[in-house]
């Protein structure tokens, strides 16, 4: 396995910048792949300056641009940073190639080893995928989840159009994030005209809502439940997962290892979004996070079953029910609001 992994890297080299120890400045050099060592020269005299054991090669920051390697150990201090994405994806296939083909003492050696062999290569086929996305999506930064979750949003918009952006509507959707989640939140509401019927999560602390939330109410109680019950589910199903899912295991290898996913590898993802809504939260879960957040359930169960049949323990248990909640946004944003699609 490793002498094949290595055979589809021959002859790769790259730029880097190489740091001989803790205190030395950085320099670049060209590394260059061998067969079993990455051998560090000086570009302008191709003198040798440091050779790494493949095997013991170790990436210390996953998922983040440029990548940045070790020798195995970094007690001395020593690194090498890249930002070429096929000596990225070499090193870390050929590593793992490597420390795959390692024997392993211990393990039982009779004849019903190739028949638990078979049976965990079966089990891999069907978990790798689903475990590769669980971890790349544990390991991406805010901002990288921002950047992804924008993506989907213009992938979205292919069928419900660019979203609503009239500049007096834009600051009232501010004042109702921040009154809603806090005003370090990070959470971005946005309005779309068409193609959804209830509010969805994105990844990155991006909520999507539709026009009719707002043409179609007497106050921002009902959007603002169903953004904040959006943000609830996110919290409980990442929207990253299916978004990954989609994406495909190929462009989540890509994701982990050089920290940016194909533009391409998006596209059709509304149609999974819009068709295949997150479980939605449960009742006593969402008078909880009402309540915390100063708002009445009503309002939202009405607009989620306009009959109240299957929202009815939202309007019997309303924590303010019986109380008048602090106002979400004043008169004029909520107007403001109501016309940010016209524009």
């Amino acid at each position: 396995m490793a002498k094949t992994a290595l055979n589809k890297y021959q002859k790769l080299e790259c730029s880097g910048l190489w740091r001989e120890n803790a205190k030395g400045q950085r320099r670049e050099v060209v590394a260059n792949l061998g067969a079993t060592s990455l051998i560090l020269s000086d570009p302008k005299r191709e003198d040798a300056l440091a050779h790494w054991s493949l095997p013991a090669v170790k990436r210390l920051n996953p998922g983040e641009m440029p990548a940045l390697f070790a020798p195995g150990t970094t007690d001395e201090g020593e690194t090498l940073e890249v930002d070429d994405s096929d000596m990225i994806a070499a090193l870390e296939t050929v590593h793992a190639a490597i420390r795959a083909a390692r024997p392993h003492p211990g393990r039982l050696r009779n004849s019903l080893l190739g028949i638990v062999a078979v049976g965990i290569m079966a089990i891999g086929i069907f978990w790798l995928p689903d475990a590769l996305v669980q971890h790349t999506a544990s390991f991406l930064p805010r901002t990288t989840r921002q950047d992804i979750g924008h993506q989907a949003l213009a992938d979205l918009t292919r069928l419900t159009g660019q979203p609503c952006a009239a500049r007096s509507g834009q600051a009232a959707l501010k004042k109702l994030s921040s009154r809603l989640f806090g005003p370090d939140s990070g959470v971005e509401l946005v309005v779309l005209r068409t193609g959804l019927a209830q509010a969805r999560s994105l990844p990155g602390r991006l909520v999507a809502i539709p026009e009719m939330l707002l043409a179609e109410q007497d106050g921002p109680e009902a959007a603002a439940g169903f953004a904040l019950s959006a943000r609830i589910s996110a919290e409980v199903f990442d929207p990253m997962l299916p978004l990954l899912q989609h994406a495909g295991i190929g462009a989540t290898f890509r994701l982990l290892t050089t920290g940016a996913l194909p533009s391409e590898a998006v596209l059709g993802f509304a149609e999974t979004l819009i068709s295949s809504p997150p479980p939605m939260p449960s009742d006593a879960i969402l008078l909880s996070r009402f309540e915390a957040a100063g708002l009445a359930t009503t309002p939202y169960a009405y607009a989620r079953d306009p009959s109240g049949d299957s929202t009815r323990n939202l309007i019997e248990a309303d924590p303010f029910s019986n109380v008048i909640p602090p106002a979400l946004l004043p008169d004029g944003d909520w107007v403001s609001l109501q016309d940010i699609c016209t524009q």
